[in-house]
């Protein structure tokens, strides 16, 4: 069953079309994953789904409900919460203060302390550094922060944009693991990567876009069947 389902969405900055009418779903409770190489329109998709950006056309539908061209605070009150490219953190925010402004929209106060201690027992690294700016964090500790910020949402759908982006392979293996696990505890995840080979450890189901428009749509057993694909996003391992 689809929970996320995007038909013929077009995007554009200016006249110039980034999106070129995409059309995916993503299976509730599965990792699906959005490839391509930079400036296919990975993010303008993540940034159209979320609400800071608006189509021109197309339509977007999560649990039934229309959210094409709908705020990002009504998109994330539906249950949809970004982790986005290059983390975002507030810098001048501690992290427990980021973490708290994942939570701003949410009417259950009460139970937001729970959720941070959960954070933190996910993420032991950031309870050490509650109150530390989130500026002065290292980039693996920034994109644990930006993903518990938006847990913290509570989401249905966790929208990933590039979480292995400028981090050192360990770290990269760590955050895939991070993946791998909210995914078990029932988290539905749509996840770009230009990582393809970590991204097949984890995901079910697999789209590629180029200059705007999806050319692959498969499993990850027929992704990597696919010789073009092999060629210029899995090389010799494969």
């Amino acid at each position: 069953m689809a929970v996320l389902e995007i038909n013929d969405i077009v995007t554009a900055y200016g006249k110039i079309e980034a999106l070129k009418g995409v059309s995916l779903s993503v299976a509730e409770g599965k990792i699906t994953c959005l490839l391509g190489p930079n400036g296919a329109g990975k993010t303008t998709l993540m940034m159209t789904i979320s609400g800071i950006l608006k189509p021109q056309r197309g339509a977007i539908r999560f649990n039934g409900q229309d959210l094409a061209g709908k705020p990002a605070r009504t998109v994330v009150g539906q249950g949809v919460a970004l982790v986005p490219e290059n983390r975002l953190v507030f810098p001048e925010m501690t992290v427990e203060e980021n973490l708290k402004a994942g939570a701003y929209l949410r009417r259950d106060a009460g139970k937001v302390p729970s959720d941070i201690a959960s954070v933190y027992e996910r993420f032991p690294r950031l309870q050490e550094r509650r109150e530390q700016y989130a500026g002065t964090l290292s980039g693996g500790e920034q994109q644990m922060l930006a993903i518990s910020r938006a847990l913290m949402a509570r989401p249905k759908l966790l929208l990933m944009d590039e979480p292995s982006l400028g981090l050192a392979p360990l770290i990269v293996e760590d955050i895939f693991r991070i993946v791998r696990e909210l995914n078990n505890e029932g988290t539905t995840i749509f996840l770009v990567e230009q990582n393809a080979h970590m991204a097949l450890q984890v995901a079910h189901h697999f789209y590629l876009i180029e200059q705007g428009k999806i050319v692959f749509d498969g499993s990850p057993d027929e992704m990597e069947e696919d010789e073009v694909i092999k060629r210029a996003y899995l090389g010799s391992k494969v």
